[in-house]
């Protein structure tokens, strides 16, 4: 056991090198199908003998291990029960006794195993919390309230239901009096170990969870115990925001733990006054005072920036509830405000200008609009613009004297200018700042495009000078971009694009931020503002340069560090579409396969390389078949070596890519390289990652009916058809599933199918009876109408298909029919769908000997169907090309635990029959001639089985 733990250990230390952190992931793959692996990880994080940093990458391990090994999409334990039993009985003691950074993994880990758990599964754990708790030790108590906290946290972004509301009654019968009891003990003990700093930072952050755990209990509904108990609670809550202790006078930058406190207590009475203002609404005012005070008294040092921010929040809660906001309608009251709480921060700090200089990228991040959620600015701007919704002309008027001051003072002092530029796009903008359009919605009573002219124009053609200015001018246009028209930014974008080649990091990011969001911007009718053309002339110079920046540094940290220039060259390639090939395609895929190669060994940056890839994917969907250009070759040898390293981060991307070739490589069969993937996708590895199955899967279906022959020659369909098997197995993969079957489907005849459509049909039956959704059911009858409308030459079509039903169980089709396809395809929305669906039913009502002569009823059951789709006939737009593309969110969390997909690679929904381009047309002209063929036949049924109303519709499809 020692032995294996030392080997463990030693994994997870290789996995903290850069050197080898590959080879040791893929070990520590394999150590995870050991038994009790879990275990072992947790015995490393309890040795007080082993390094820090390798027991928190062994906390980091299981927590990543209990996300992905712990239950199944049912909920069932994927782990043996006794090695269940065993981690509950050990986790909670080892968080408690743990350092604060390995209870952060392990927190996170209790939370995961709450989710499938917490509370049926886990009924002992609340009482043992509570069992656990010292008034004596808050290191003890501390560890405990942080388990707690973990758990009861989940509850905060959830909606409400029975089964939520019993777990949280669960928790307030158990934990209610005791989360009391600790508020009196904490609050005593800070007051007797004032002087003993060691002891009043642990009850001080004893403070910090017990109000996060009020947040907590009371998210969903207010407790009777705490509305029993709401006075001598807010009594607490207004001491602690008063409170202040010389102790941590001497802290410049970190939050000590009375800012912590206070932070919390604000976030607390933010979720009050918002959600309980009928209870809460008598203490509003007075903690409203609390909280100006603090405001008014913290100074511009680091260390409070994050309660400015919560501060700033709550008084916003305020403003938005109308009889708390009436408080601050008043001409001398707003006046106060923008002076004593507004204009203190707002106003450019050392420690930001220290911040532009020396980590310009983290100052960037902080300043975009919607990026900078704990920041001074923006909830001082949120809590002004609050107060202009209520009260537009008054803010307006009261803002606009300091923004006339600070512009005077800036003639000689660019800070000030700063100050009334920040204030102008405070007030300026109504309604939300959104990422794709800016501000779409200005105040009524100041003019931004005079603004502009007047006072920010010329500090963007300015040379030489403070960058702040500048930065200032750039942020105004990426503010208003929807503002300005066509032709002001026509004059416009050559100024920006000059700003490019600014020496200074935050100029030239902004400016590639800002020309990237108006190459994407739109009107009203969805045209792009700055078309191709408009871009074009720029292109070639502008990707060289933004590639040079790129480039600049070529660590691979700091190659990816800066995602606004790679989404910029990503925007440009998008936009000009083919013209990438007068830009010199050999040289720009020389500028991306390099940067793929050096950013391969350690991706760092999600934002960076979600864009790169959407970069790759812009040149292979407009340029995959130019002559010039062989993207084949040129992507084989770096995208390989990510396969076979399995570069996790990348591989996704890749097969979405490779997908993209496929698709668009005119060739019928599968170039030559490609055959050697088909083993490799087959093989179980790949699948075993989550975020690799829908490219997989995509891939897969796109291969098929390009290696038909291979696929049957070497006795490829079974293993390809027990893929499909597994992902319809799964809650989370059926779609992807189908993805696989419906290629499989239109690729091959009857005759190699017959062998496996039954066991086919048998598992889709059997999932159909387990309540699926109403996206399995709908890809049930999308699947059964591709086999239906696939008659004549592949051997398939309706009666094929109730062939195999019936033989699974006689008379199952029925039901089946008339339950599962008539009711889902009526409520079909892709017009791809729903083409095939007439296509099904026209061929049902034609090719179909069963529904001829055994289902009479069932024939009329489809020309009603067919006759309601073809009152809005289905129109399915040819390809893809000229289509706003937008890219994913990206969020950073996400990164890892699912798939990204590339909005350049999105395939367009499957159309078997692209040579229909008419589809009401194509019904008149196929039933006519089948009823002329067939001597009228098509006629004596419908006058036989269908009412007067639909014989007369169906009549001018047959004359």
């Amino acid at each position: 056991m020692a032995a294996n733990l030392d080997h463990l250990a030693q994994l997870l230390q290789a996995t903290l090198d850069a050197r080898h952190h590959r080879k040791a992931e893929t070990a520590l793959k394999e150590e995870a199908k050991k038994p009790k692996y879990s275990l072992s990880l947790l015995n490393i994080v309890a040795t007080d003998a082993q390094p820090s940093n390798i027991r928190l990458a062994a906390a980091l391990a299981f927590k990543n291990f209990i996300r992905h090994n712990y239950v199944d999409e049912e909920g069932k334990y994927k782990l043996p029960l006794d090695e269940v039993v065993t981690i509950k009985q050990e986790l909670v003691g080892l968080m408690i006794s743990s350092p604060s950074t390995i209870q952060t993994q392990l927190g996170e880990a209790i939370s995961l195993i709450a989710d499938s758990d917490f509370w049926e599964r886990w009924d002992t754990l609340t009482q043992d919390l509570v069992s656990r708790l010292s008034t004596t030790d808050p290191k003890v108590t501390n560890g405990v309230l942080e388990v707690a906290h973990s758990i009861f946290a989940r509850w905060r972004p959830l909606f409400s239901s029975n089964a939520l509301n019993i777990e949280v009654n669960h928790v307030v019968n158990t934990f209610g009096d005791s989360f009391l009891h600790m508020l009196g003990v904490a609050d005593q003990q800070i007051d007797a170990n004032k002087t003993n700093e060691k002891a009043l930072k642990g009850w001080l952050e004893t403070m910090s969870l017990l109000t996060r755990i009020f947040f907590d209990l009371s998210c969903q509904d207010l407790p009777p115990i705490i509305e029993t108990n709401l006075q001598p609670i807010t009594m607490v809550l207004h001491k602690y925001l008063s409170y202040a202790n010389p102790l941590f006078d001497e802290e410049e930058d970190e939050a000590t733990p009375v800012e912590v406190l206070k932070s919390d207590i604000c976030d607390a009475l933010h979720l009050y006054v918002t959600k309980y203002d009928d209870d809460f609404g008598g203490y509003v005012q007075e903690f409203t005072s609390n909280v100006w005070n603090v405001l008014s008294s913290v100074g511009p040092q680091k260390r409070y920036d994050v309660l400015v921010s919560k501060a700033l929040n709550f008084l916003t809660a305020v403003a938005s509830v109308h009889r708390h906001a009436q408080i601050f309608n008043n001409e001398e009251i707003l006046g106060t405000i923008v002076e004593k709480v507004i204009l203190p921060n707002v106003t450019l700090r050392e420690s930001d200008i220290e911040l532009f200089e020396d980590e310009p990228i983290e100052f960037i991040r902080r300043d975009l609009e919607g990026s900078d959620t704990d920041s001074r600015r923006k909830a001082a701007t949120d809590f002004l613009r609050k107060l202009l919704d209520d009260f537009e002309v008054l803010v307006t008027q009261v803002v606009s004297k300091y923004i006339n001051h600070y512009l005077e003072t800036g003639k000689t002092d660019w800070k000030a200018k700063d100050t009334a530029v920040y204030l102008f796009l405070a007030i300026a903008a109504k309604g939300a700042v959104t990422a794709a359009q800016g501000v779409k919605t200005v105040n009524s009573f100041v003019n931004v495009i005079d603004f502009f002219q007047q006072h920010i124009a010329a500090d963007l053609v300015a040379t030489g000078g403070e960058p702040i200015p500048k930065v200032d001018a750039i942020k105004f246009l990426y503010n208003f971009r929807s503002q300005l028209s066509k032709e002001q930014w026509g004059g416009a974008i050559n100024p920006l694009i000059q700003n490019l080649a600014s020496p200074n990091y935050v100029v030239y990011t902004y400016a590639a931020t800002t020309l990237e969001r108006v190459l994407f911007l739109t009107d009203d009718q969805g045209q792009h503002i700055l078309s191709r053309a408009d871009i074009q002339p720029y292109a070639k110079d502008l990707l060289q340069h933004l590639f040079a920046l790129v480039e600049k540094d070529t660590s691979a940290a700091k190659l990816q560090e800066n995602e606004f220039l790679m989404r910029c060259i990503m925007r440009v390639l998008i936009v000009i579409k083919d013209g990438v090939l007068e830009c010199g395609i050999d040289n720009i895929l020389d500028h991306l396969i390099n940067i793929t190669n050096v950013i391969k060994e350690n991706p760092s940056n999600p934002r960076f390389y979600y864009f790169h890839f959407e970069a790759i994917g812009a040149i292979v969907r407009y340029c995959s078949n130019a002559p010039q250009v062989n993207l084949f070759s040129r992507l084989w040898a770096p995208f390989t070596y990510i396969l076979n390293e399995d570069v996790t981060e990348f591989v996704p991307y890749v097969f979405q890519i490779f997908t993209q070739l496929l698709d668009l490589n005119k060739a019928g069969s599968i170039p030559g390289d490609f055959k050697a993937l088909i083993d490799a996708v087959l093989a179980p590895g790949p699948w075993e990652t989550r975020g690799n199955i829908p490219p997989l899967a995509k891939f897969i279906a796109a291969i098929i009916p390009k290696a038909t022959e291979e696929i049957v020659k070497e006795n490829k369909l079974e293993p390809i058809l027990s893929i499909f098997q597994s992902l319809l197995n799964g809650k989370k993969t059926d779609q992807n599933a189908f993805d696989i079957l419906e290629s499989v489907i239109c690729s091959f005849p009857a005759s190699v199918l017959e062998p496996y459509f039954g066991t086919i049909l048998t598992l889709i039956f059997t999932k159909l009876q387990k309540s699926p959704s109403d996206s399995y059911k709908t890809r049930v009858a999308s699947f059964y109408h591709l086999v239906s409308a696939r008659s004549g030459e592949a051997g398939l079509g309706a009666d094929y298909f109730i062939k195999h039903a019936e033989t699974i169980q006689s008379g199952v089709f029925t039901p089946f029919y008339l339950q599962v396809i008539i009711p889902t395809t009526r409520e079909f929305a892709r017009p791809s769908d729903r083409k095939l669906a007439v296509i099904s039913y026209s061929k049902t009502l034609v090719d179909s000997k069963a529904f001829a002569e055994r289902y009479m009823k069932g024939w009329g059951f489809t020309c009603n169907a067919l006759l309601e789709l073809l009152k809005n006939p289905p129109k399915v737009s040819a390809g893809a090309g000229d289509e706003i593309l937008n890219e994913a969110d990206v969020d950073d969390i996400g990164f890892g635990i699912g798939f990204t997909p590339l909005s350049t690679c999105k395939r367009p929904p499957r159309d078997e029959f692209p040579e229909i381009t008419d589809v009401q047309q194509w019904v008149r002209d196929f039933l006519k001639a089948s009823d002329q063929a067939h001597n009228g036949l098509i006629t004596k049924y419908a006058s036989e089985r269908l009412t007067d109303e639909a014989k007369a519709v169906l009549a001018p499809y047959l004359t």
